[in-house]
């Protein structure tokens, strides 16, 4: 019979001294330890802002190249990957292929516990041959604890194929190293529940996917000021939003910006090109295809030609 690995030295998995007597403090008490605890957060992504700014840059150069960006993960971080690849799409209208989520468990894993499956290294090698991932790709691997073979074996698949694989865990590299291009630890300390890594594990983990995929998308040129410029119209809201956006950065009323989003396809990004250079859909497509989609190059690229 395999021993069982001891794990009680990972950070994750240590006790909180803050929180020795959860279970006799007041709700407000309760609540005070928690807003006191997740301060940590904010601190872990300062002391991980240089790690995390090369991870944009990487990332959006592998992505302008033709690549994809896949988180892989089990359990709370399995689920945090694939909720911030799933808002890729209606945020930034990109292809559902480009930011994938990869979880232990599949599908399935996402509304019933799977933790079992994380277990498994060569699932997570699987994974990354089933998706035929190549050099010009990235993975991001998530385990709060830094131990999940699911992770592990993703990782070292990605490597093996020549893809740039990044590691994104909780607890500090001397206590559980990883095979990977770029390291990122976010240190939190013990969750207030011992082991509970939903908790400050997950928080910090959230903040740092929506740093990531939110810089990679300014630097793929989705982004105009801080406006979502690439926002796919699909329902009133959405509209509402798009329509409110022309009206800021143009000097049109409602209606005449309603006109302009139909004329461009529902493309706020399109629709701004047109209205600054004067270009009809066509040509503001293809000049937006000879930028790569970047809306403030293409309109100074036009401008200068002008002059």
């Amino acid at each position: 019979m395999k021993t069982l690995e001891e794990r009680g030295h990972l950070l994750t998995e240590q006790i909180n001294p803050n929180s020795r007597n959860l279970d006799q403090l007041s709700s407000l008490e309760f609540v005070d330890l928690f807003n006191r605890e997740d301060a940590q957060t904010l601190a872990a992504i300062a002391a991980a802002r240089e790690e995390l700014a090369k991870a944009i840059d990487l990332t959006a150069e592998k992505l302008r190249s033709g690549g994809r960006l896949f988180y892989v993960g089990a359990g709370t971080s399995g689920r945090l990957g694939v909720l911030d690849a799933a808002e890729c799409p209606p945020t930034f209208c990109t292809a559902p292929e480009l930011v994938q989520g990869i979880i232990a468990g599949g599908a399935g894993a996402l509304i019933r516990s799977s933790e079992d499956l994380e277990d498994k290294a060569e699932d997570g090698s699987e994974a990354i041959s089933h998706r035929h991932v190549t050099k010009l790709d990235v993975v991001v691997g998530i385990t709060a604890g830094g131990t999940t073979p699911f992770v592990h074996g993703a990782l070292q698949a990605a490597k093996a194929r020549g893809a740039t694989a990044i590691l994104i865990a909780c607890v500090p590299a001397e206590q559980v190293s990883a095979e990977a291009d770029l390291d990122i630890r976010l240190i939190v300390g013990p969750e207030i529940l011992a082991g509970s890594t939903r908790l400050k594990a997950g928080t910090v983990t959230k903040m740092a996917l929506n740093i990531l995929s939110t810089g990679i998308m300014v630097k793929l040129g989705k982004v105009y000021g801080n406006r979502m410029v690439d926002v796919a119209v699909t329902n009133k809201k959405l509209h509402d939003r798009a329509l409110r956006m022309l009206q800021d950065l143009t000097d049109l009323n409602r209606d005449d910006a309603g006109y302009l989003l139909e004329r461009s396809g529902r493309s706020v990004k399109l629709a701004l090109l047109m209205h600054w250079t004067g270009l009809e859909r066509e040509a503001g497509n293809e000049l937006l295809a000879k930028h790569q989609g970047n809306l403030r190059t293409a309109t100074v690229s036009y401008q200068n030609q002008q002059d």
